[in-house]
């Protein structure tokens, strides 16, 4: 499915990055996977979809922008998304805050 002109794979549930895995209000985005370069909800629907192991983003690629906001397509690097205090800073919609806790499953922690 194409979310504001970028590709996200998944057991996608709305045009706002939700899945069957997440779908709060507050679940409105995609990560882009550095092994395949591809947006997707959740590291269960990279499982479900991919042919191979994730892979997580090094510290050194934090400026990468690899968080999609679901709500206005607004791209965000990895430290702008830490750094967001769950809120998209483009147009201020909520992210989930409860993603923290697997940041081990996308990032370098």
């Amino acid at each position: 499915m194409y979310i504001h002109s970028q590709k996200v794979e998944g057991l996608l549930v709305d045009a706002q990055t939700r899945c069957r895995h997440y779908s709060s209000d507050k679940d409105v985005i995609a990560i882009k996977f550095p092994c395949c370069d591809t947006y997707f909800p959740c590291f269960m629907c990279h499982h479900s979809y991919a042919d191979h192991a994730p892979t997580v983003w090094k510290r050194e690629q934090f400026h990468t922008k690899a968080i999609l906001c679901g709500v206005c397509g607004f791209e965000l690097t990895i430290r702008q998304y830490f750094d967001c205090d769950s809120k998209c800073p483009k147009c201020q919609s909520g992210f989930n805050p409860g993603c923290q806790n697997h940041y081990h499953l996308y990032f370098e922690t």
